[in-house]
């Protein structure tokens, strides 16, 4: 790929990238400074769904979760790490964050994935979910190059 083309995929990702981070990095850092109440609210909320978080100390579990919202920023808002890389950390913590949304009672109207009024801040996380999807993509296709259905429009 020659770099007039890496240039139009940063400039092309560059708003999601942007955004998205910019977003988690002001969540990651306000964790950062969790009291021990806000920290063990956290860890509660998310021991619900993760049960294995319940044994964590409830300080080092907000730490945690803020070292981690504070890397996936970073490799969004740093254009050096390949967006294959910065997708799907950005995948996996949306995956979290929705997993939390499908499984936490009353989040979710009965019997559908309509957002009850709690369930709102956790259901909107699907954005973020759509962009690492779309990074991925972009960067899968940068290695690899076209896909089948683009090799077929060009040999048909």
């Amino acid at each position: 790929m020659g770099s007039g083309s890496a240039w139009r995929s940063v400039a092309r990702q560059l708003p999601l990238r942007l955004t998205v981070g910019a977003f988690i990095l002001n969540s990651g850092l306000s964790k950062r400074a969790a009291d021990q109440a806000a920290a063990e609210q956290m860890q509660q909320f998310a021991a619900g769904t993760y049960p294995a978080l319940g044994a964590m100390d409830a300080q080092r579990f907000a730490r945690l979760l803020s070292a981690g919202e504070l890397a996936v920023a970073a490799a969004l808002l740093l254009p050096v790490v390949p967006a294959a890389v910065a997708g799907g950390a950005l995948t996996a913590f949306s995956l979290g964050t929705l997993g939390l949304y499908l499984r936490t009672p009353g989040m979710r109207e009965e019997g559908g994935l309509r957002p009850t009024e709690q369930g709102i801040p956790l259901a909107k996380d699907v954005w973020m979910l759509g962009v690492g999807l779309s990074l991925l993509a972009e960067g899968g296709t940068r290695r690899r190059g076209p896909g089948p259905a683009a090799w077929y429009l060009v040999h048909h």
